[in-house]
């Protein structure tokens, strides 16, 4: 199930915090990055998933 959360991290990487921690402080974390740019947002994504 993590590789699925991965891959949709790299396409679209607020859905892929949302699936992991839902809407706590992470996934708006993850939405301004995302917005600051596109990379930032996918690195921390793809840390959240990887550290729970």
């Amino acid at each position: 199930m993590d590789i699925l959360r991965i891959i949709i991290a790299i396409l679209l990487p607020p859905l892929g915090v949302f699936l992991q921690v839902g809407l706590r402080g992470a996934f708006w974390l993850n939405i301004l990055l995302t917005l600051l740019g596109y990379i930032p947002g996918i690195v921390h994504a793809v840390w959240i998933i990887a550290r729970r």
